[in-house]
């Protein structure tokens, strides 16, 4: 009987409001890497310094059939960068669900938000220094800001369940990723303008890469300052936690195995590792898919990732109106339908025909902001009150730019044959099976095992 209870609707108070207006800003700031760096520059950047050392003799922009010696290993140039993204989620999954569970037990989040936040931008900023040969600092930046934002997302997104009620989360997770969308778009659009006048600044090419990396560092470390003031009053509404810093690692021993009480958490987990790892390979991959494969200049790409962000930012809003009708399950189930004609048409493009690579652009960003923000708020629902930062640290290993098992089929696949056709229609199979995982989940008996209170549709 006790699942048959009528929710009580809970919307947000003029308090919660103002906090919530304060918490949107880190996704503007925070998107300056997850855009401009991770998302476009690096990947191609990082990949012709490692063609450059792989085949000394040719264009760095060439392909090269020469592997590069990585710790006695041959790795092909191509696969680096998939495999630098394998390593670091291998790491964050090791560290995340320590930090998570420590943060609950904290009084001041805050703190970690701004010590995380600060060692990631700084790695960000940092990557200007990545040159000529040394394509080993630049994997080691890459990670250290990779662990850096997977951090800080796991206490920013804990802190959006503390202000906000059950029935305001799919609004406020997507009115969040909106803003990550704006802020990154911007800051996108300054970037283009680098790339093609570079001359006008008195930079190279490869001098307008890394001056595009520093600024997108310090927008991070500058943006994030407003959610950091803003936030200030959080520990006056927090509830009370224990004061053993030390009981958090403690604690860890019983986050996997206290997910059998959970069964519905853990099912929605499992189909989230799946279709957001091919999600994150997706976005991760798509610069290097279009410079190395199809052929496009570093401004075409920054053309085509800005219409992703714009389109993004209506597509995030658009879906959390739906989910208010539909649901946020149904929601999600149908953009993975959407995701895997993405991928099939994406094997499909002809080199350089920049116009149907756009219209595939605009399709994954209307999908691209509805199934990220409403998985974030899916999730929160279905998370024991309390251990919020331990429970999204299971969930950030698998989020941003930190997806491991699709990367690492991306880059084997292309270690194998050499074509990153192969590498992108391979992701179908994750979309597949995370769409059949997700429609076992039964959302509504999820949140009440948890102990929270489900919202009017689910």
């Amino acid at each position: 009987m006790t699942l048959l209870r009528t929710p009580i609707a809970q919307v947000s108070s003029p308090e919660q409001k103002r906090l919530q207006r304060s918490w949107y800003w880190y996704d503007w700031a925070a998107a300056s890497y997850v855009v401009v760096t991770a998302a476009v520059l690096f990947a191609p950047y990082l990949t012709s310094i490692a063609n450059k050392v792989a085949c000394p003799g040719q264009p760095s922009d060439a392909a090269c059939e020469n592997n590069l010696d990585v710790l006695g290993i041959g790795i092909a140039p191509g696969s680096l960068v998939p495999y630098v993204l394998t390593v670091s989620t291998v790491i964050s999954a090791v560290v995340l669900v320590f930090i998570g569970a420590i943060v609950d037990r904290s009084m001041h989040p805050l703190r970690y938000l701004a010590g995380f936040t600060y060692v990631g931008a700084t790695a960000a900023a940092a990557m200007v220094l990545v040159g000529g040969t040394n394509w080993q600092l630049g994997v080691i930046l890459a990670i250290i800001a990779n662990l850096g934002l997977g951090a800080a997302l796991i206490v920013y997104s804990a802190i959006m369940i503390r202000i906000t009620p059950p029935d305001d989360r799919d609004y406020v997770s997507a009115r969040g990723w909106a803003y990550g969308y704006l802020g990154g778009g911007s800051l996108l659009a300054a970037t283009l303008i680098l790339l093609v006048a570079h001359d006008a600044f008195g930079l190279d090419k490869a001098g307008a890469v890394r001056a595009a990396f520093l600024v997108a560092g310090i927008w991070w470390a500058l943006f994030a300052i407003i959610p950091l003031r803003g936030l200030r009053t959080l520990a006056q509404m927090d509830r009370p936690v224990p004061r053993d810093r030390m009981g958090g690692f403690r604690q860890l021993r019983t986050t996997f195995a206290s997910l059998q009480h959970y069964p519905q958490t853990k099912r929605f987990l499992l189909a989230y590792l799946f279709y957001n790892d091919g999600m994150q390979t997706v976005i991760a991959s798509a610069s290097l898919y279009g410079s190395k494969q199809l052929k496009f200049s570093d401004s075409e790409l920054v053309i085509t990732i800005l219409l992703v962000q714009f389109i993004a930012f209506f597509g995030a809003l658009a879906f959390a109106r739906m989910a208010a009708k539909h649901g946020a399950q149904r929601m999600i189930y149908s953009s993975l339908f959407l995701w895997t004609a993405v991928v099939c048409l994406a094997c499909a493009l002809p080199e350089k025909n920049l116009g149907l690579w756009l219209l595939l652009a605009a399709g994954i960003g209307l999908v691209l902001g509805g199934s990220q923000s409403l998985s974030r708020s899916l999730y929160s629902g279905l998370i024991p009150a309390g251990r919020e930062s331990e429970f999204f640290s299971l969930y950030q290993a698998m989020e941003r730019g930190t997806s491991w098992l699709g990367t690492l089929v991306f880059g084997l696949v292309f270690q194998w044959f050499r074509d990153y056709r192969f590498s992108i229609v391979a992701l179908v199979i994750f979309f597949g099976v995370g769409a059949v995982l997700l429609r076992g989940v039964r959302v509504r008996e999820g949140i009440i095992e948890a102990g929270n209170t489900p919202p009017k549709v689910v």
